[in-house]
């Protein structure tokens, strides 16, 4: 089934006898999902766009490509910077904004600008119910009670189907520039990180990459990137030689390209930073890269390996993010927060239509 209008999808939902499996562009996971297949892509297009406003509605199906090819051409940008996990699923397609939204798939930048939900300004989504449900921008039904915006972000399609979503956006930085250390230890790199982005000098990426470097990124306008880059230079000094770096690490870190050809389960960690380079020793990982500035751990492990039952209580929560392996997927929840999430997939899909383990 592929909708093509919001009250397609509605009538299609209202009218389901069993389980829903929503699919976007095919090339991220949500959850494990069952029943009849029910495809977003039919749901694209931008509604509205007003650069100077900085405000983007664009339709749920909409290509990810599709979106930033229109606002790089106004020279605009999202503030966030969404993975393309396509080498390392071993997916095709393309994503889409929805998926994105879906996922709170956010990238390196989120140490400076935030998630994708702290973007996000409005959504439009169909319930279990068949209903359509608005909130934040372009509001003509709200519910009161619920900051849905921040609610879907992230729900992985449990709670209904997004239909159109609404960003603020950022204008393109005049230029940017990355620093680069060599050399430093799991723990030292985290160290550098930290000073890096507790410093004024707005750094927009911060990430270890065991065996290349460890990498901040600046962006702005040219005297100041030239600033800060020299500020930085001289607050790091003690961790070693601060270089420019020649090429742009960026797109590697944010698609965890290190990754793509390796065999292995690999599990995402979130953690407090200065838990990090511990957390990864204890992991006895195959290979390691810190994003975040180390808020953010990717993990290669041996299949079948069960890094939670390794690592014990910690403060974070661990994602399995590809295995062929039967091991679950998503951190258990806290009693306390698996009664709220209960309570909202009773309310948000009474009749348990979106199926996603979450």
């Amino acid at each position: 089934m592929r909708p093509a209008t919001e009250a397609e999808l509605a009538g299609i939902i209202e009218g389901a006898e069993g389980p829903l499996a929503i699919t976007g562009g095919g090339t991220r996971r949500l959850g494990t999902a069952r029943g009849a297949r029910l495809e977003t892509g039919g749901l694209s297009g931008i509604s509205l766009y007003e650069p100077g406003a900085l405000t983007l509605v664009v339709k749920a199906g909409t290509p990810l490509a599709e979106v930033e090819a229109t606002l790089d051409a106004e020279g605009q940008r999202l503030p966030f910077e969404a993975p393309d996990l396509r080498g390392l699923l071993g997916r095709t397609g393309q994503s889409t904004i929805g998926g994105v939204v879906a996922t709170n798939a956010s990238g390196p930048r989120r140490v400076q600008a935030g998630a994708c939900r702290d973007s996000l300004i409005g959504v439009r989504f169909v319930d279990g119910t068949g209903t359509v449900i608005r909130n934040g921008g372009r509001v003509m039904k709200n519910v009161t009670g619920y900051d849905l915006v921040k609610l879907v972000a992230g729900s992985r399609g449990a709670l209904g189907v997004l239909t159109e979503v609404a960003f603020k956006l950022l204008p393109k930085p005049e230029t940017r520039t990355s620093l680069r250390i060599d050399g430093l230890s799991d723990a030292a790199a985290v160290a550098a990180m930290a000073s890096a982005l507790t410093s004024p000098f707005d750094v927009t990426g911060a990430a270890h990459w065991p065996g290349r470097g460890t990498f901040l990124r600046i962006e702005g306008f040219a005297a100041s990137v030239a600033y800060r880059r020299a500020e930085l230079q001289r607050r790091l000094a003690g961790f070693g030689a601060v270089d420019v770096a020649v090429d742009d690490p960026w797109p590697a870190i944010r698609d965890v390209a290190p990754f793509h050809d390796a065999a292995g389960d690999v599990w995402r960690l979130s953690t407090v930073p200065s838990e990090a380079a511990a957390l990864a020793a204890r992991a006895g990982a195959d290979q390691v890269l810190y994003d975040w500035g180390g808020g953010l751990v990717w993990l290669r492990l041996a299949e079948g390996t069960d890094l939670r039952a390794r690592l014990g209580p910690f403060q974070g929560h661990a994602t399995l993010v590809r295995s062929a392996s039967a091991l679950q997927r998503f951190q258990p929840e806290p009693a306390p927060i698996a009664a709220l999430t209960k309570g909202l997939r009773a309310k948000f899909d009474p009749r348990g239509l979106f199926s996603v383990e979450i």
